[in-house]
Order: C-alpha cells, then structure tokens, then sequence
C-alpha cells in the first residue's frame, strides 16, 4: 500500500499515523494492544502454536493458538549496554540512548557517550549544543558521509558497481573531512556501501560532529577499560569523572526470553542461525521477520517470502 501521491519524501510524524490508520482499516487488521507475550511454544499434538499474553489493561492472561507463528519483533527489539568492569558502581546517571530525549539537563556536566554510530554521534552533537562537556568513545574505524553524499551514492549504485561507488564517494569524504587520525578516528579499509551490504552498519552522516570534534569541542577517547565511581578507565591509559554516561551501543534481540521451540531456528543471541537470504524459514509453521540485518529492504523481502510460503502450504492442504 503505496504513500498518497501528494506524500512528501520525508512524512511527518501526524501523516505517517494516518497512513497506518488507513492501513489497518484497508486490510482489516486487528491489532491487540497492552499485551505482553510470555511464552510460545508448539503444541506437538494439535501442530499449534500457543502463545501465552499478559494482558495489561484487564490484569489477566491470555492464550492464542495458530497455525503459523511470525517472530517479527527483530533485531533490534532491546537496548543493549556492554558488561565493563565497575559499571554498577558508578555514581552519575546511566541511560541507553533509547532513553535519550535531549541535552538541557546536562548543561556544564561531563558527559560521555559510548558508541560512535549515527544515534552516538548525534546525541555527542545535542549535548555539546546544550553546554554539556562531551566525550565520546570510538573503537572501531568509522565513516562519516555527508547526507548527499549517501543519496548520490544510492544513485549511482544504479549505473556503477559497488566498488567505483565506493571510491567516488570515499574521495567525497576525504575532501569534506580530511585526515581524521589526528582525532581519533580511523575509516574502515573496506568501503561504506560494501559495509552496509556485507555487515548492515551503516556510515554516519554527519550532522555536525566532525566540526566539533575539529574545535575540540568534542573529545574523542578510545574504548572504555573499567569504572570506578564516577571515574572511568580507557584503554590508552586516560582517566576521566564523568556524571553521565549514555551508551550508544545498539540494541538485541529478545526471542530467547520466550520463544520456547524454535526448532533451531535461533542461536543464543536470538538471532537466525542460517544467514540471508535462507534465514527467514523456520519448522512447524514457524517464520522470522526483520532479522536480516538489511533494514526495511530486508524486512520487506521477509515479509513477501513468509506470505508466498504460507498462502502456498494453505493451498497445499486445500
């Protein structure tokens, strides 16, 4: 079901909510809210599934039983903070950035954000324009990309292979950013487009960061060893108070926590054992969606391969 024609190429937040209105109204889907699934399981002698929900608004719980159970809660279903040494004893405040709403309560405090994806670099850039004194952790080699150079990129994956592409738009950066080794970030050997495809990170696009960091407005620090109190550890020896940090770290899957007989179908961190594009399929009725690690390209290829291969073992059996 195509946006209206009129539809702007960014949708605003009260159009975007019509449109899933109009959505469920057009294919009569029945969304049940305030439910909590807490378990699913396959019942062997029916070949059912029974998923058992904590209603929340009604107090009680509630059973389903189907023929055809499609995880689609993703890849990206929980905030994910990493296991460091002393983390439970620090005294400052401790957030994911799931729970990031904006940087005015941190003016003048020493703040420090872990991870240097879109959402780590973006809140860093926020907090230093609310006054925060801001630090942010980059392990790991890093793209910056600028907006236009990401649709140009997309636009030229059309007519060029990947690898020209990548070189085009590698020099792009290069001549925007310069060496950024002198701050603590490295670019990746491989480039953003091949990384996206191979992996699903993502380059960052630059909001603003890069001018920051340049100012030294924003200090960019190596991985985070240990925590002690309001003093963090980094790997090259630094050590720094801090009275927040925010971890900008990504987020996990959550199926393991009640997703009783997969068949095998998950590993231990609740993701496909089989990779894309054979990874959607499970036993007894049993699908994923959304686990791909391609975004909503790869949940929509999810989405039509499940559907062909329900409606063709329902006209199986008819």
């Amino acid at each position: 079901m195509p946006f209206p024609p009129h539809a702007p190429s960014y949708v605003p937040k009260h159009d975007f909510i019509d449109y899933l209105d109009n959505y469920v109204a057009h294919f009569n889907v029945g969304p049940l809210y305030h439910r909590m699934v807490e378990s699913a399981t396959f019942d062997q002698r029916d070949e059912k599934w029974v998923v058992v929900v904590e209603n929340s608004v009604l107090g009680r719980v509630e059973k389903y039983v189907a023929q055809f159970l499609v995880v689609a809660t993703g890849e990206n279903s929980e905030g994910y903070i990493p296991q460091i040494p002393g983390l439970d004893t620090f005294n400052g405040e401790l957030m994911h950035s799931s729970c990031y709403e904006n940087g005015k309560k941190f003016d003048k405090k020493d703040v420090l954000v872990v991870g240097s994806g879109n959402s780590g670099m973006e809140i860093a850039y926020d907090l230093s324009n609310w006054g925060a004194k801001t630090c942010i952790v980059v392990r790991s080699p890093v793209h910056f990309l600028t907006e236009g150079m990401v649709k140009l990129g997309m636009v030229l994956l059309k007519y060029l292979s990947l690898d020209v592409v990548d070189n085009i738009v590698l020099m792009l950066s290069k001549l925007e950013y310069g060496n950024l080794s002198d701050y603590g970030i490295q670019r990746p050997n491989k480039g953003p487009f091949y990384l996206k495809r191979a992996t699903g990170r993502s380059p960052v696009i630059d909001v603003g960061t890069i001018n920051k960091i340049q100012a030294q407005q924003i200090k960019v620090l190596p991985s985070v060893k240990r925590v002690n109190g309001e003093d963090v550890y980094f790997a090259n020896g630094d050590k720094k108070r801090y009275n927040a940090i925010v971890f900008a770290t990504g987020y996990k899957s959550t199926v393991r926590r009640w997703l009783k007989d997969d068949g095998g179908l998950f590993n231990e961190d609740g993701m496909p054992k089989k990779s894309n594009p054979d990874h959607w399929k499970g036993e007894n009725g049993l699908y994923c969606a959304g686990f791909a690690r391609a975004g909503l390209f790869g949940i929509s290829n999810d989405a039509k391969a499940i559907s062909r291969d329900i409606s063709a073992t329902l006209g199986h059996r008819n």
